[in-house]
Parts: C-alpha cells; structure tokens; sequence
C-alpha cells in the first residue's frame, strides 16, 4: 500500500475509533493503540504532505484567528417560543389542534393527531455545521437566526463532531455546544482562574479567536435538527434523528414519544427530577411536532415555529444582601436602578447586581439598603429582586434622585419611571441611540459600538445620529485607536448602511414600544416611509398586535417637529429605506394557481422557488390533492410526485420552470 493510500485508510480507523469513543462511549482499543494509529498518520502526513482537511490531525492547528467572520446560514436558525406553565403549554397544544382542525376542515390530506416528542433544552451555546460532498466546511453560531459567525477551527476542536460523514449532500445540523460538569470541574482543578459556569465557559471557549483556548475546555455536542439538506426529505422527526445517527453525528440519548399533552406533562416532571443527575446544564424541555407535513402546514411566526415550543423549568432563587443602587440612563432619558449586591452563587454563576425596575417598585416591594433580598434568576439574564426577607441588621432608606446622574439635569416624574428630558446633551442617552440605531437589526453599521460611539461623542461631539453620515477620513484616522483600515472599514460599513429596508430603518429610528416585530408590520402594512409618517391612529389600530399604546406612541414620534427634521436630514444624507416585499406579476403562468414543489431544482432552494411562485400570484401547499393546479418536479422527488400523476395533475419539470420563470 503506498503512502497516500495508507494515509486514507488510517484516518478511516480512527474515524471509527474516535466515533466509538466519544460518540458511544464504547472504545474500541486502548489509549495506547489509538495513540500508535495517530502517531503513525502525523508521521506520513509530515513524509508526503498530504493532509486532508478531514483528517483528525486538523482539530486543533494553525494560528489564533484576527477577528471572526460573518456567516450567511442557509436556512433559518429560529427561536422557539417558551412556556414556564403547565397551562400556557395546555393552551398551546388547543392552538396546534384547532390550526391542524382548520386544515383539515378545508383539505382532503387529512393531518394526523399530533405526536410530540420532547428532548432536553441544552443551555449552552447553538452551533450550526455546514456539510459538502461529505466534508464539515463551515461551523457558526447562531447569531441572528440569519447570520451567525464562522467558527469552524473552534467546532473542530470537539472530537465528537465528525470531519467526514458518508451524505454527500449539502446540509446544515443544528445542535449545541456544551461544556460537561465534569469537564468544568476537572478544568478548575487545573487551572488557576476558575470558570464559574458551564454555559458562560463553552459560550466564551467557542467565541475565542484562539482554538487553542477551545479545545482546552474539552466540549461536546448534542445535534436535534437539520436545517438544511439538498435531495432529501423526512416524513418524520424521528426519521431526521436516524439520519443525523446514521452519519455518526453526536445525538443524545434521551428523547421520548408522547401521544397526548398529559403525557409531555409527565414527561417535563421526570425530566426536572433527573437532570440534576446529567453531567451537562439542561434549562428545560423542547416540545416538537413529531410529522413533518404537520409542521410545514403551520409553518411560522416572525420569530417562532408553531410546531415546537420550549418549556422553561422554574427560576432559581436566593437570598443576599442589598449593598447599593446604581441608577443608569437609557436611550429614551429613562433613568432605572440596579442593585448592587453581595456576590452569591446560583446555579453555579456568581450574581452580583439584579434588576429593580423602577422607583416604584422599590417603594412597593420594601427594598432598603442592607436590607436581606430575595433574588431570582432566569434564563441566565440578569435577576430579578422580588422582594426582602426579615434581617436583624440595620437597613437604610434608599434615596430618589433628584438629578440626572449623568448630567445633572432635573429629573421629571412621569408614572412609574424617572426621565431625564435633557435629550441633546446628556451622555448614556445619545450613545444609547447611537448604538441602537447602528445596531445589526437595524442599519447594521458594523464596528459601531458604544466604545466607538462614546469616543465620537466625547472627542468629535457627535451627538446627532444624522451626523455618523457626515464623518470624513481625516476625523477618524488621527483618533486613538483608529488606524488606516478600520477608518475605512467604518466608512465602508455607514456608507454601505445608507441601502436600507425600511422595516431596519423604522426599528433604527427608536420609535417607544416599537421593536423589530412592530417594524416589519408597520412596514409590511404601509410599504412606504411617507405613509407611515402620516398613518392614523385610526390606520395604525388595524394592525394586529399594534393597540392604543403602540399607536399613540408612533402619532407622538412623527409629530415631533424635531425628530422629523432629523428623519429629513438622513435622507438628505443618501439613506434610502427601501420596502423589499416584492410586486405580484399580474397574469403569469402561476397566477391564481395552487402549486407543490417536489425534489431538488438546480441552482434554487425550497425557499426561493416558493417566493419566486407567490410573486407571480401562486399558493404554494405542502401536499398534492385534487386542488392542486400543478406540481413543480425536481431531482429525487418523493411521493408527491406519484400521487400528482395519479390524480392527472400537470407536472412542471426542471426545463420548463426555468422557461416559466
């Protein structure tokens, strides 16, 4: 055998052997032989120079990375919806059953009963894979659901994540990268800066430039979902599960089928009893639709699937001592208060400031300094006091503010909160919508940070959001720790940002009460910026989830004379927010059809070829019934492909969609 052969046989035999031992947890052979077989293979590689990128002598190489680049997933990467009772899950449950009624009143592809299967809620940190022609070739984060970061050296570093799997395919996994109990405990022992969290230590461990520092920190990974897959399809969740198994990626053991709700309910209280016993952080359980044409016929909400939802096990609590209140303004002038504590652990993360929302709050819930407080702590956000446990120390009153604290302006009263109105010079306010209105959902004008905000602020008087489009080169290139490329980079990123949508511009502009959600309705009901600014209250209440507050909110931000002047000055400066739903082609082959799309078109996914159907006036369906007008017909199509011959329906295939389009 020559050397190139043997080097390919070799990383075959530890592939297996490395599957046995960390996927299993079943070896195969000694430490020792391992040892032979992988020194054996750095030997060759170093003869021929023949390494492959798959080879598992390329886990941990090279040099720590500059900085991390930006990685464009292939499909979605979405939140679930979250429960934390019993009943907001029973009324979930009469939500999937009343949608799957609706269907089924209405199609003759009746959908079945639904089946959940529940799995652990990992609390670390979500990592995507990206695998071709067999090979991993990307690793990211989460990030935004759209785009995440590339971390591929760091993910190579967790030996149970294959380099190689047999699916040749293209296809994205979702799963999470998690730090053992042991491992966190082991590395203390070893270390002499303690890691306080699990979580925190394999989110820091896969955020470091350095995979170095990664793979010191011994992670794992468990994979529950594919996001993506080229020429391939699932009927079922479980059927999804077996294909991730079958290409030897890390699946965790538990996973259980539940015909009823009572039945996941049961489940959630043997889980809460056990996890204590995991060697990983679990935070819940995961609650899915088992079919996958249930789940494609409930499909989405902005943000959630409607066919899982996460239920979050009850808060931590604690008790400690209150040591201060700082107060600290935000973007809107709102001045609020953050306890200052004496540092105590929950669940093994040292808390040492919690919220208190506001002036009021403090009076009603009796909070005095050196007071005793009861703290809660959830989904590893900041805690939350609820409220004072009876101490034999003495307490002292905690003083209201009379002054902004960071510009001495006269605080105004207003409800329950304190407001600092001095809006054109105070500090915290002007950086805060700085960076919001730069922020990656909105005008994504990136290394804009509250760093770079507070140095224009301070150094070039920037205190106008409009004036970020006014900066020149020689502002920037003389300011600490601007060097000649991240001064252009930053340019770049703020002239780049003026070809906007007008949802991102909406959220930029910081309107009260109006998130991300609230933007892309606002933008998606009006379609333009001028009939936004002029909507009525009357026009605005139309809109679902946009009530009296929402409303009155908006009406007050556009009849500020002042803030539109500032709106008027950004597009003077070249912002162009632009509204991205895309006109219907009136007439078109699709028009008034109802179409299935079946199988892999070349150069299109599932998404696109639904969009580019519904904008020239087609309903995409995930089955094939008597309704159906026609079906697109790919590569590998499945059985709806059968049952559209079988009812006579007109097949549009590869040659003629492209014609079509």
């Amino acid at each position: 055998m020559d050397k190139k052969a043997r080097i390919k046989e070799l990383i075959d035999i530890i592939d297996d052997l490395s599957y046995h031992y960390y996927t299993l947890d079943n070896p195969k052979v000694s430490d020792k032989e391992y040892d032979v077989l992988y020194d054996e293979l750095v030997k060759l590689e170093s003869e021929t120079g023949i390494v492959y990128p798959y080879s598992p002598t390329q886990r941990v190489g090279g040099e720590p990375l500059e900085k991390f680049e930006k990685y464009i997933h292939r499909g979605n990467l979405w939140s679930l919806d979250k429960s934390q009772s019993i009943e907001e899950l029973k009324n979930w449950d009469k939500r999937v059953r009343r949608l799957i009624g609706d269907y089924n009143r209405d199609h003759e592809d009746k959908l079945p009963l639904p089946t959940y299967i529940t799995e652990y809620k990992f609390d670390g940190l979500t990592i995507n894979l990206t695998y071709e022609n067999g090979e991993l070739v990307q690793g990211a984060t989460r990030g935004n659901g759209v785009v995440g970061e590339a971390i591929l050296p760091q993910v190579k570093t967790i030996n149970s994540i294959p380099l190689k799997i047999p699916f040749k395919g293209t296809m994205e996994i979702q799963g999470e990268g998690l730090m053992p109990l042991s491992a966190l405990e082991e590395y203390n022992r070893t270390h002499e800066e303690p890691l306080k969290n699990a979580r925190n230590a394999a989110a820091g461990a896969l955020r470091n430039l350095d995979p170095k520092v990664t793979k010191e920190r011994n992670l794992i990974a468990y994979f529950y979902n594919i996001g993506y897959i080229e020429g391939r399809s699932f009927e079922s969740h479980i059927e999804m599960i077996d294909f991730l198994k079958e290409n030897r990626l890390p699946v965790n053991n538990y996973l259980k089928i539940c015909n009823s709700i009572d039945e996941v309910i049961e489940e959630i209280e043997k889980i809460d009893e056990r996890r204590k016993e995991l060697d990983v952080l679990t935070d819940g359980v995961v609650i899915k639709i088992d079919d996958m044409k249930t789940r494609e016929v409930l499909g989405y909400t902005l943000k959630f699937p409607r066919w899982a939802i996460a239920y979050k096990f009850e808060a931590e609590e604690t008790t400690t001592k209150l040591l201060d209140v700082q107060w600290n303004v935000g973007r809107t002038g709102k001045v609020t208060p953050t306890a200052i504590l004496e540092p105590v652990e929950i669940g093994g993360v040292t808390v040492r400031r919690a919220t208190l929302n506001n002036w009021d709050d403090i009076l009603r819930k009796k909070v005095r300094l050196n007071s005793r407080v009861l703290i809660r702590r959830s989904n590893d956000v900041i805690p939350e006091i609820m409220g004072t446990m009876d101490t034999k120390e003495e307490t002292y009153p905690i003083e209201k503010p009379e002054y902004c604290p960071a510009c001495g302006s006269e605080l105004a009263h207003q409800g329950v909160h304190l407001f600092c109105a001095n809006s054109l010079t105070c500090k915290p306010q002007l950086v805060s919508r700085m960076v919001h209105f730069a922020s990656r959902d909105a005008m994504n004008i990136e290394g804009f940070n509250e760093k770079t905000a507070e140095q224009l602020f301070e150094e070039l008087n920037l205190t106008d959001i409009p004036e970020i489009y006014e900066l020149k080169y020689e502002d920037l290139i003389d300011l600490e720790r601007f060097g000649d490329k991240k001064t252009n980079n930053l340019l770049n990123a703020i002239e780049n940002s003026k070809n906007t949508t007008l949802d991102s511009f909406i959220y930029a502009l910081g309107i009260p009460n109006v998130g991300k959600r609230t933007a892309s309705d606002l933008a998606d009901h009006f379609k333009s910026l001028d009939n936004i600014i002029n909507a009525t209250y009357e026009e605005l209440i139309t809109i679902p989830d946009i009530g009296d507050i929402i409303a009155k909110s908006i009406i007050e931000f556009f009849h500020d004379p002042k803030l539109l002047e500032g709106i008027d000055k950004l597009l003077s400066e070249g912002v162009k927010p632009v509204y991205e739903g895309e006109e219907i082609v009136e007439n078109s082959f699709f028009s008034e059809k109802t179409v299935v799309i079946t199988g892999t078109i070349d150069g299109y996914g599932r998404r696109d070829l639904k969009e580019i159907v519904e904008n020239m006036g087609g309903k995409v369906t995930g089955s094939v019934s008597k309704k159906t007008d026609c079906v697109i017909v790919g590569e590998n199509p499945g059985s709806k492909y059968e049952k559209a011959l079988e009812l006579g329906i007109e097949i549009i295939d590869e040659e003629k969609l492209k014609t079509i389009i």
